[in-house]
């Protein structure tokens, strides 16, 4: 896996998306002392609808950023997205009004959007084999597990030698660090999009790709399924373990590590295999097997009617369910490289990333609401349910022979045509729209 960092920019590139992730780590504990010192007992309530800002940017603000990029300049767009998020970092632990948080973390999340795509699409061009992007897939899911871990260890640590403050700036440090490593390297530019082409149809080309094709739609009824048992997790575990278990801050750390490191070993483990096995079969194994972990979980914790089952399966639980999200999460990239041009690549990760975080936003609320109104156990088996809703959706839009091309002609185009030009006369194309193909079957 490690092989890939060899290649110096991939290595650069990996170094800016580490960085920054940390520095973003450092910022959410921030922003939660913060939260504290500007509203006391309603913290929570200002970093609720904090969340909430930031997903709500996520969704809206992503597509029309993803359909931009591909008309600026990769690198520039990349490095003032980061200068854009430093500066909001560092005005950060001036503010003292509510507003003030909520705008900036407007503003810091719509550079996020903007950025996170961007960046995830450049990837694919510059590791063009699919055995080397695999291996990036991997460890950037690893950073990202790595970063849950870490981050608030070292926040933790920090803070015993510092005011939270700083913790902000320990983020625009990060954030700096990101745009210059962006900036020692070359970053390959796709093609200009056409020039024909308007404000509308840049900005929502990435939702009509998206959803024009199979193994995509499949891909977003696999992205309900994760959210609805990541959100089992992520809302929940506190709950389970401080209330119902009556245990510490540290077993709720160590329930989450538990999580994560089920997805490290997964993320570990998917280069080799899916060189063996097809994307389809891993991720829809992976996303059914969420459901049935969930389903379990819940019905131990209704047949033991209290704490009993549900202390010794929960770390196992939560362990299953890491290697779960990984298989799905990991392999998604392979199959939105596949199935756009390089121009068109930004557009669709920015789809990807809109309405993933769009899957997220309906089931973070409701894992949350029915975990404090119905009860954990109750919960455990929606969210089950509604993760076997998304596997079997996957199933139907995500025929089981697909081909990574299409193949096609053009009878009425000149051979010496710039779509046809070095191709034989009847060739593959992805599922991507353009002048020549305004509707797919």
């Amino acid at each position: 896996m490690l092989s890939v960092l060899a290649h110096r920019t991939y290595r650069h590139l990996f170094a800016a998306q580490v960085i920054a992730l940390i520095g973003t780590g450092l910022m959410t504990v921030a922003l939660g002392l913060l939260a504290f010192r500007i509203a006391g007992a309603n913290a929570g309530a200002v970093l609720g609808t904090a969340l909430a800002i930031k997903m709500i940017a996520y969704v809206l603000v992503a597509p029309v950023a993803g359909g931009l990029a591909g008309r600026l300049p990769r690198r520039p767009f990349l490095v003032a997205m980061d200068l854009t998020r430093a500066a909001v970092a560092i005005a950060l632990p001036f503010i003292d009004q509510v507003w003030e948080v909520y705008l900036l973390i407007f503003v810091l999340q719509s550079a996020s959007a903007a950025f996170t795509p961007t960046f995830q699409a450049t990837i694919p061009d510059v590791l063009p084999e699919e055995r080397d992007y695999t291996r990036a897939l991997s460890l950037s899911r690893l950073a990202y597990d790595m970063e849950s871990l870490l981050s608030p260890t070292l926040a933790a640590a920090l803070l015993t030698l510092i005011t939270f403050n700083w913790l902000f700036f320990g983020t625009v440090i990060g954030f700096f660090c990101s745009a210059a490593l962006v900036v020692s390297v070359t970053i390959p530019q796709p093609p200009a999009a056409r020039p024909g082409r308007g404000f509308y149809d840049d900005t929502t080309r990435g939702l009509r790709i998206y959803l024009a094709t199979p193994r995509l739609r499949g891909l977003l009824a696999l992205n309900l399924a994760v959210a609805a048992a990541g959100s089992m997790v992520f809302v929940n575990t506190v709950v389970l373990v401080k209330a119902t278990l009556g245990g510490t801050d540290g077993d709720v750390a160590l329930a989450l590590a538990c999580f994560g490191g089920g997805s490290m070993a997964a993320a570990l483990l998917l280069p080799r295999l899916l060189d063996r096995v097809p994307d389809r079969r891993i991720m829809l194994s992976s996303a059914g097997m969420l459901a049935a972990v969930l389903v379990v979980f819940g019905s131990i914790m209704t047949i033991s009617g209290g704490n009993g089952g549900v202390r010794y399966a929960l770390l196992p639980t939560w362990v299953l369910l890491g290697i779960g999200y990984s298989g799905v999460m990991t392999p998604a990239g392979r199959l939105l490289r596949r199935s756009a041009g390089a121009a068109d690549r930004p557009a669709v990760f920015a789809a990807q990333f809109a309405l993933s975080h769009l899957c997220w936003l309906l089931t973070y609320p409701l894992a949350g609401w029915l975990g404090s109104s119905a009860g954990i156990a109750p919960t455990a088996l929606v969210l089950a349910t509604l993760t076997l809703i998304g596997v079997a959706l996957a199933f139907y839009f995500w025929p089981v022979a697909e081909a990574d091309l299409v193949p096609h002609d053009h009878p009425e185009l000149p051979p010496d045509h710039p779509h046809l030009r070095g191709q034989p006369s009847v060739h593959a194309h992805s599922y991507v729209l353009d002048d020549l193909h305004p509707r797919w079957p």
